[in-house]
């Protein structure tokens, strides 16, 4: 998947992830990806509101050894 940006947000808990991640999203332009490493485990359930709230795509989301990526795009 084509990324352009990446955040890593590891080590921070709610609701600093979704806070970095919504300032990251404004100032990309509609359509471009970005990619989020988080290791709070309740990031699962915000990036899926985040994503339902704002109209930003939440392409993908993974977990490996207890990091999670997220892929959202742009609106």
């Amino acid at each position: 998947m084509h990324v352009d940006r990446e955040l890593d947000v590891k080590g921070l808990n709610c609701p600093l992830p979704i806070l970095r991640t919504k300032k990251a999203l404004s100032e990309m332009v509609s359509g471009q990806v970005l990619h989020v490493l988080a290791t709070d485990p309740g990031s699962v359930k915000d990036f899926e509101a985040f994503a339902r709230q704002t109209g930003n795509a939440l392409l993908a989301n993974n977990e490996t050894d207890k990091v999670f990526e997220y892929f959202l795009q742009r609106k």
